[in-house]
């Protein structure tokens, strides 16, 4: 993270903006509004973080939304959104980046821990994205990549005596084994990361279909 970044908060009740103003400062910013950004002449955004907004939503109201949060991006920005537990300790995200051309695409999906409450894999499918939470069902690629990490993490479970980072890095390892593509940097892993690398333009329907690496 850079220090130095502007942040804007955006919300779309007036009486939480209200209750947010006082903390402004230098390089924070509260405004009122929705999925399309209330930016001024000149300003641009190159990251947005949408968590706990989409999953309020129907499903069949995600894409029209990232399109419309897309559309405020700078070319190479990023959008990350997803659903968290109320203290943000497990969550996993949609990564969404925005071409040349100005198409969003989709660049995978994440999942995040920072070990406080344990580690297996069932413990992230409450918090799987709009596009996915009610997907977990046989046929369904999430359904089968949840199944193929519980697996992999049974297979692993040994490894849990030396602590439940290198259970994690190990249920990883274990299920790029399988052929699912998954990210096995060593850094991201101990950080708590692993993301399911999947490629497609948003417009496109790639949010909620079987995409390849």
């Amino acid at each position: 993270m850079n220090p130095a970044l502007p942040v804007l908060g955006v919300e779309i009740d007036p009486d939480r903006v209200e209750r947010a103003l006082p903390y402004e400062d230098s390089l924070t910013r509260f405004r009122l509004g929705g999925f399309n950004l209330p930016l001024l002449p000149g300003e641009s955004a190159r990251l947005i973080r949408v968590f706990n907004v989409l999953r309020q939503y129907e499903e069949s109201e995600v894409q029209d939304a990232l399109l419309t949060l897309g559309e405020q991006l700078i070319p190479g920005g990023r959008i990350i959104e997803g659903t968290s537990d109320p203290f943000g300790r497990i969550w996993v995200a949609n990564l969404l980046r925005k071409q040349a051309d100005g198409e969003l695409w989709v660049e995978g999906l994440l999942f995040s821990t920072n070990f406080r409450w344990g580690f297996e894999p069932a413990i992230f499918q409450p918090r799987l994205p709009k596009n996915f939470i009610h997907r977990m069902l046989p046929g369904e690629t999430i359904d089968a990549f949840m199944s193929a990490w519980k697996g992999a993490a049974l297979a692993t479970i040994g490894v849990r005596t030396l602590g439940l980072r290198q259970w994690f890095i190990a249920s990883a390892l274990a299920l790029r084994e399988l052929g699912w593509p998954v990210e096995t940097r060593k850094r991201p892993l101990r950080q708590g990361y692993l993301l399911w690398k999947r490629s497609g333009r948003v417009r496109d329907g790639a949010l909620f279909r079987d995409l390849p690496a």
